[in-house]
């Protein structure tokens, strides 16, 4: 596999700030980009996991005789013969640490959990296998639902959060208000169904292991997969060059890669694990279910006098990871007393993780919907009511925000879709068939994170340059916008910009995730090369020979490939001739990135977004389309506009999935997930898509990072869910609190 070849340099244009497109695209659409499952090391074997068809129970047997009698089946790996490991699977480790089923026992969890691998010499052979083990089970009754499960407080939600926050008096402002509305809202399981499923080539040479696998996060990983295997973290090497989506299940290691990379260390020949796409409902993390309650406070001005957001979280029956969906209140609208809570029930399930927008995706569902609901509750307009209920600093804590141009993207987004247009009650407008027509809005709001990270710039002395991070690209166009912020520091066109990425060997990229990877890999980016400019700069500054000689206090810029004096744009000279004259074939920056730790605890930091959308509703059979969406959002600084709006358009797409489509069924007498499968899972095609608009507000944020960078991979969900909602009520009159709306709720 090349990891120079998504780096080939063609004409790109110019540096951050321009709409390039993909360094990868002309791999990818000529198939020429290389995923996980494409490796085929000589001498390697397949494994396929058989799951079980229960949800709650255990296995008494397994026919492993009439799978090893296959011609094909090499072994077969059962809670029996499993060769140990170095860490015991059902201890959590951290950050992202998650309690894994590796065939420790023949306890049964939930359906779809591995029972047994078989591991053959054809891909054939391997899944005739695991059908002739013909399990049989001791099953227990499941417990599917909030009326079945065991509740109980969690220590913690989502990675590490606090599962409560209060600011002010919360039924002090609820006894004084006007009125209160208290509303129930419900969101469903939900399941990454990324192209490309979760996989795993996995060669072993002595202590050292080579894995080729699709991962957002490669040097954690590498140290969780060294704990497990009892290696050192250098032991383990990862590559991950091209990812078919992430959407934060690829973050965390999982039971079926880890038995894949065991059998391959007890067979001494490499092994290839891919799972089915039915497979991936159940070991590898989904977006569990929430049962919401909000209770609104409001005086007789239309303003909050309090806000109680409390989450019920679907987790599993031996983990703790619960969807932080209450949070989403606490950081948007001015009130005077704000309290977000959660707790948490265990199902037979597996164990939810983070999924795009974790949080704020099924948090922010229920708040924009019960906002909407406040402001009819008012007789007001529903942007006036959010604009009247503006938060100028960060709610509850009163920190300023690092940048908040929200203002702008509701006024910007309002005006695109002709919101001023809109009748106040439901049912006012239809179109020339007839049918219902509904406008509604929603607020979008998203944290900045940022992960710690390393990346490395080599100057060359021809002029050109290597910039080197284990970041994951997983279709976002990291590898573009990571170029061209590399390759303004150096003060290069990007097409003079090598790009390594992909790999676990480079210097630590951090986790693409959270919507933090460019501005994370980026930082690290941007400083390795303002280091590489640093030594550069002083090699000509302290050259008699060099036009630059003696400008140190002065001090030069990078530009073009040039060095120039600040005081005399006349004396420059090129980095090739400096470096020719000082006898150097390179110049090395190296540099590590973090947030500065005054600026975050002195700031809220947060993306921001307003989206607008138009339903069209059949009035007799309550069939719902989505006919228009506008979205305005307010993201720093942006490196690549085209990029940008591809990734507003993805998360705005997974917000009409989100309210309309995705749902994971569940059969109540066996716990098994009915839908596993894109034939029955509903996600959203090219004709439930018809108009997108995507626009990019102007914003500067001196405090979020160096470069000004935020995120916007996911903030684009957290408003569509309830704009769609809202407009559905607009259009029908219909106020419907289940995720996803269905036509039955309309016409019931």
């Amino acid at each position: 596999m090349s990891l120079d070849a998504p780096s080939t340099n063609a004409r790109y244009g110019s540096n951050a700030g321009q709409p390039l497109t993909r360094r990868d695209g002309v791999l990818k659409v000529t198939g020429r980009a290389t995923y996980a499952a494409d490796n085929h090391p000589d001498g390697m074997l397949y494994a396929v996991t058989a799951v079980s068809r229960i949800a709650r129970g255990r296995v008494t047997s397994l026919d492993v005789e009439a799978t090893k009698a296959h011609p094909g089946v090499v072994e077969v790996m059962t809670p029996a013969s499993r060769p140990p490991l170095a860490h015991d699977p059902d201890e959590k480790m951290p950050p992202f640490g998650f309690r894994i089923e590796v065939l420790q026992d023949s306890t049964v969890r939930y359906a779809n959990q591995p029972i047994a691998l078989v591991i053959a010499e054809t891909l054939e052979a391997a899944t005739e296998g695991a059908a002739l083990l013909n399990p049989q089970y001791d099953a227990d009754e499941p417990r599917t639902g909030i009326d079945d499960g065991l509740r109980f407080d969690p220590p913690a939600v989502g990675v590490g959060g606090p599962p409560k926050a209060a600011f002010g008096d919360v039924e002090a402002g609820l006894a004084k208000a006007a009125q209160v509305l208290e509303r129930d809202y419900v969101t469903p399981a939900q399941y990454h169904n990324a192209m490309e499923p979760h996989a795993v080539v996995a060669e072993w040479d002595g202590d050292h292991v080579m894995l080729d696998m699709p991962n957002q996060a490669l040097a954690m990983s590498c140290a969780s997969y060294a704990t497990y295997f009892g290696i050192p973290p250098e032991n383990v090497t990862i590559r991950s060059p091209f990812l078919g989506g992430g959407f934060g299940s690829k973050a965390i290691i999982n039971g079926p890669q880890i038995l894949a990379i065991l059998a391959a260390r007890a067979l001494k020949r490499p092994v290839k694990l891919v799972l089915s796409r039915a497979q991936m409902y159940g070991p590898v993390g989904h977006r569990g279910g929430t049962w919401q309650k909000l209770r609104i406070g409001l005086n007789n001005d239309g303003q909050l006098t309090a806000l109680h957001h409390k989450s019920i979280s679907a987790t599993s029956s031996f983990d703790d990871f619960l969807e932080p969906a209450a949070n989403a209140s606490t950081h948007l609208y001015a009130s005077p007393a704000l309290l977000s809570e959660h707790e948490g029930i265990r199902l037979d399930t597996g164990t939810p993780g983070p999924m795009r927008a974790p949080g704020e995706a099924s948090g922010s569902a229920a708040l924009e919907v019960a906002i909407d609901e406040a402001a009819d509750a008012c007789g007001m307009d529903p942007l006036d009511f959010r604009l009247h209920n503006y938060a100028e600093t960060e709610p509850g804590s009163g920190r300023p925000f690092s940048s908040k141009a929200l203002r702008e993207c509701y006024a910007e987004g309002a005006k695109r879709f002709g919101w001023a247009g809109r009748p106040l009650a439901s049912r006012q407008m239809r179109d020339k068939n007839g049918f219902l027509v509904g406008w509604g809005m929603g607020t979008a709001l998203f944290p900045c994170p940022h992960f710690p990270a390393e990346a490395r710039a080599t100057l060359r002395a021809d002029g050109t340059a290597l910039v080197e991070t284990a970041g994951a690209d997983m279709g976002q166009g990291a590898w573009t916008a990571l170029a061209q912020i590399a390759a303004e520091a150096l003060g290069l066109d990007p097409e003079q910009v090598e790009l390594h990425s992909g790999i676990s060997t480079l210097p630590d990229g951090g986790i693409a995730g959270g919507s933090g990877h460019t501005a994370s890999a980026g930082l690290a980016l941007n400083n390795a090369g303002k280091d590489a400019i640093a030594q550069l700069s002083e090699l000509a500054t302290n050259d008699p020979a060099s036009p630059l000689f003696g400008a140190g206090n002065i001090g030069v810029e990078a530009r073009a490939g040039r060095l120039y004096r600040r005081d005399d744009e006349t004396r420059s000279e090129s980095y090739a001739e400096i470096l020719a004259r000082a006898g150097r074939r390179e110049i090395v920056g190296t540099a590590k990135a973090s947030r500065d730790p005054a600026a975050a605890e002195a700031h809220a930091m947060f993306s921001h977004g307003a989206v607008f959308a138009e339903v069209k509703v059949d009035p007799d059979l309550g069939q719902i389309r989505v006919t228009r969406l506008v979205g305005a959002f307010a993201a720093g600084r942006i490196i690549n506009p085209r990029l940008v709006e591809s990734q507003y358009f993805g998360g705005m797409i997974w917000g009409v999935s989100f309210a309309l489509h995705e749902e994971a069924i569940i059969d109540h007498r066996t716990g098994r997930i009915m839908n596993a499968d894109l034939a029955e899972y509903h996600v959203p095609i090219n004709a439930d898509i018809p108009s997108l608009e995507a626009i990019l507000i102007p914003e500067n944020d001196p405090f979020v990072n160096a470069i000004g960078v935020k995120g916007v991979g996911e903030i684009g969900i957290t408003g569509t869910v309830g704009a769609i909602a809202n407009a559905i009520w607009h259009a029908t009159g219909v106020r419907v609190r289940k995720f996803p709306v269905r036509l039955e709720d309309i016409i019931g």
